[in-house]
């Protein structure tokens, strides 16, 4: 019993470890359309040096690269990555 009692802190830290990748779910993928090409910017935060999307109502940045795709935000799609 006092060998368990001693293990505890290890088996609170190892179902925390657990929870935390079991219950977080990886980012939704994003796409932008630049002159016809498919530009990959999953992860990035809109910027001046990475991409940007205006007021716009339509599709700005979709979750495949695919027009048919759900769209991600709207906006029109500016590349700053030039």
């Amino acid at each position: 019993m006092n060998k368990l009692i001693k293990r505890l802190p290890l088996f609170a830290f190892i179902l925390a470890a657990f929870g935390a990748f079991a219950f977080s779910s990886p980012p939704t993928p994003e796409y932008g359309l630049s002159g016809g090409t498919w530009i990959n910017v999953t992860g990035l935060t809109p910027g001046p040096t990475t991409y940007q999307c205006n007021q716009d109502p339509q599709a700005c940045t979709r979750e495949a690269p695919n027009p048919s795709a759900p769209v991600v935000k709207t906006g029109i799609f500016k590349n700053n990555m030039l």
